[in-house]
């Protein structure tokens, strides 16, 4: 099964009660970040930027929770830096858990096997871990040898002990397609709940910024990647509504919804989302009324949006398109692989 049938069928209500409610704009992924601190120093990021004052902050379980609660989204994905550096991260993934969250945590697997005892397994807690390719590409991606083989011996202890497990990959330039078909059917061998793909996006921060895709060169790599899936040679299993999917290859076209990925860390809700840092509002209302939403987004003509293809940008538009009866068929096919 490649999106969790339970799952699926509680967003899919949530879309459903948002429609009937009238409303335009509307949260569907709380990107929570308790901490920017992380243990590798990716050259695609720009979270271990911020000043040391600020990787020093840790969000507490209490603030984690009243942004849930205040966002209502239902599903939240724990990024970071690296959450498992967080001494309270177990409190707040199962009081997560508790208020029936579909909890996404994000680690890059050095810290997860150890840290498996402190965890319970559960349908709404999901450890989605950071692998772009095969050992010598993800090693050089994440600049520390090891680091894939780690990671590889945590998603199979975490799947021993019957835990839920994804994978997240980036695909930058300069990737060979053919060796992430190899890897995709690498991680097929390894019994996971999902995998999810996602082009680079150019962090203003990150140190590395010759790597990041525009937007023809990202639907023609991802045609050239994903053929043998959309032509039935190959069964991957992708965590994925399969409307993303097309939009990544160019057969669908989508605007932002950037309000539907909102991000919540130590300095407040990001303004306008979890990629672009341009300041801070105190509540999630404020984000959602203050924000000139006009400016952002490729149709807005915004220079740092034209290129953007990034999940948190545009799967909430597929899952709200997928709500279309003429798309409901396709999105169905999701939920059984």
């Amino acid at each position: 099964m490649a999106v969790q049938l339970q799952q699926a069928l509680e967003v899919g209500k949530y879309l459903v009660s948002q429609r009937l409610r009238g409303r335009k704009r509307f949260p569907l992924v709380l990107m929570l970040e308790p901490l920017f601190r992380c243990n590798l120093a990716c050259s695609g990021c720009g979270k271990i930027q911020h000043p040391v004052e600020v990787l020093k902050r840790n969000l507490t379980p209490e603030e984690c929770f009243a942004a849930a609660e205040e966002c209502g989204a239902p599903v939240v994905s724990i990024p970071g830096g690296e959450p498992l550096l967080h001494p309270q991260i177990a409190e707040i993934v199962q009081g997560l858990v508790d208020r029936k969250k579909f909890v996404y945590l994000c680690t890059n697997g050095l810290l997860l096997e150890k840290s498996l005892t402190k965890f319970q397994p559960s349908p709404y807690l999901t450890f989605s871990v950071h692998l772009d390719g095969l050992r010598e590409w993800h090693d050089k991606c994440v600049d520390r040898k090891g680091v894939f083989d780690i990671a590889v011996q945590a998603i199979r202890a975490a799947k021993d002990k019957g835990f839920r497990v994804t994978t997240n990959t980036t695909i930058f330039e300069g990737v060979n397609p053919g060796e992430m078909q190899e890897f995709f059917d690498f991680l097929g061998t390894l019994n996971l709940d999902g995998m999810m793909i996602s082009p680079g996006y150019s962090y203003e921060w990150a140190p590395d910024q010759e790597h990041f895709l525009q937007r023809e060169q990202t639907r023609a790599l991802f045609r050239q990647i994903l053929t043998p899936f959309t032509t039935g040679q190959k069964a991957w299993n992708f965590n994925h509504n399969p409307l993303f999917l097309d939009f990544l290859t160019g057969d669908r076209e989508y605007e932002c919804t950037p309000w539907g990925s909102p991000s919540y860390s130590v300095l407040g809700w990001q303004k306008p989302c979890y990629l672009l840092n341009e300041g801070h509002y105190t509540t999630f209302k404020e984000l959602l009324d203050q924000t000139d939403w006009s400016q952002y987004g490729r149709a807005s003509g915004n220079p740092k949006c034209a290129n953007c293809m990034v999940h948190c940008g545009y799967e909430p538009t597929a899952a709200i398109d997928a709500m279309q009866p003429q798309n409901m068929a396709r999105a169905v096919s999701s939920l059984f692989g």
